[in-house]
């Protein structure tokens, strides 16, 4: 099933779960409105409900990582897609709120898991010479995922079946149980755990030749006998500008304010004058650019590089949010401020989907040495999930009590510290071996390491 002609196969399946965190996340914008009658919600349960998933997938990644490491990624998969499966019915048969929160609770730790596993089994498949156009992958099924879910939502808009659009999310859940099943686990991960035939094994099927596979798996050897480890080793000297970047990332992605456009784009299109069916219409357009910019990442991002993007990016997406909102503070309310809010938010789609959107999916994983890849991995996903949770509590507020005008530009402040993050904290990746990514580490932190780059 995962002959080198069926490989897409491999990495379709490795990336579904990505499709069903976009699905999950985003479906409930257009499920929100009609479900506030049927389960009696007031303006808190209705932040509860949409903020839930947030508060299990933290919880997912918090544990995730340490799991992936000890069970192996295909294991962890697995178990992800189970959750996705009892989360779907749960949450489109929920009877009352306290069920709707306990079973998108459960939706989250099955988002937890797979955007801690998802990047790192990509990542510790592919080739070094297009690892990041393959990690990219997740962020396309999200991104898809996310397009889907605004288009049913569209399309069920008018019949009010929300319990539909919540449910319509176990279809692709089963589809990824099966699949996953048939995949291989990841070669590191068997080499690691003492199964070096069967890494050999499923390394040949994945790379051109036999001399690939040997210098890999040489790689992967000498990376592993040098350092065991597990979350204390995470804060190491050496470890630890690994720790910074791959957090600082993960943090920085949610507090530049993309979340607040995926969740709220209904919300913040009505705020500046549009109707209800042109600000659904256009969360469905959002969704669309949204996708075909991360097949532009997906070309560019092993060419180009991962910091260039980053670095980019911010300098796009902060002066689309400064024109936003100062166009906003002088003319709002009027059609020219409605409009320039719909060019400038999907301006910011546009520049993220080719930078931080896909780039930073790709890094966490390969910032991390081996031996704490999954660990370092779900550290970062979790407060991922955290800047998430408080950017998704706190917009609605925000936005009510200092107008979309300050609320954006402090997003547009957020994105200039994090150009300066990028710059002075993280280190290009781009055409590396997971295992050169890790030696350049201990190189670069020969002041606090001994000479095989051990903490002395």
């Amino acid at each position: 099933m995962y002959m080198k002609n069926r490989n897409g196969w491999l990495y379709f399946f490795g990336a579904l779960g990505g499709a069903l965190y976009g699905y999950d996340t985003g479906v409930i914008s257009g499920a929100i409105l009609f479900m506030k009658e049927d389960l009696g919600l007031n303006a808190f349960t209705e932040g509860l409900v949409v903020s839930s998933i947030l508060i299990g997938a933290m919880l997912g990644s918090s544990l995730s990582g340490k799991l992936t490491d000890q069970f192996g990624r295909k294991k962890a998969i697995i178990a992800a897609a189970i959750l996705f499966i009892i989360g779907g019915f749960g949450t489109a048969l929920a009877p009352n709120t306290e069920v709707m929160v306990l079973f998108r609770i459960v939706l989250g730790l099955a988002v937890g898991c797979s955007t801690t596993i998802v990047p790192l089994y990509l990542s510790e498949l592919a080739p070094k010479e297009s690892r990041g156009a393959l990690s990219s992958l997740n962020q396309l099924m999200i991104t898809f995922g996310i397009l889907l879910a605004y288009i049913v939502n569209y399309a069920l808009a008018d019949a009010e079946a929300w319990r539909l659009m919540l449910g319509i999310a176990v279809v692709p859940s089963v589809l990824l149980l099966f699949g996953i099943l048939f995949m291989p686990e990841s070669p590191r991960w068997l080499f690691v755990h003492g199964q070096a035939d069967r890494a050999k094994e499923i390394l040949s099927k994945l790379r051109k030749g036999q001399q690939e596979v040997e210098e890999e798996i040489s790689d992967i050897q000498k990376a592993e006998s040098e350092e065991k480890g597990g979350f204390k080793e995470l804060f190491e000297p050496w470890v630890r500008p690994a720790l910074i970047a791959g957090v600082g990332l993960a943090f920085l992605q949610q507090f530049i304010g993309t979340n607040t456009i995926i969740y709220y784009a209904p919300k913040t299109f009505t705020s500046v004058g549009f109707g209800n069916s042109a600000a659904i219409l256009g969360t469905v357009g959002i969704g669309a650019v949204n996708v075909i910019m991360t097949f532009v990442a997906i070309k560019i991002i092993d060419r180009v590089g991962r910091k260039a993007l980053l670095l980019f990016g911010n300098a796009g997406m902060v002066l689309s949010l400064i024109v936003l909102s100062v166009v906003n503070r002088f003319f709002e309310g009027s059609t020219a401020a409605g409009w320039t809010t719909v060019i400038c938010l999907g301006l910011f789609i546009v520049i993220f989907a080719v930078s931080w959107g896909p780039v930073v999916w790709v890094m966490l994983p390969e910032l991390f040495p081996v031996h704490v890849r999954g660990i370092g991995t779900g550290v970062s996903t979790f407060l991922l999930h955290t800047g998430n949770l408080i950017i998704s509590l706190t917009f609605p507020a925000l936005l009510s009590a200092i107008g979309i005008s300050n609320l954006f530009l402090i997003y547009a402040v957020i994105g200039v510290g994090a150009f300066l993050f990028v710059k002075y904290l993280v280190t290009e990746t781009k055409g590396k071996s997971l295992e050169e990514i890790e030696e350049d580490l201990k190189k670069r932190n020969r002041a606090v390491t001994g000479d095989e780059g051990k903490t002395v």
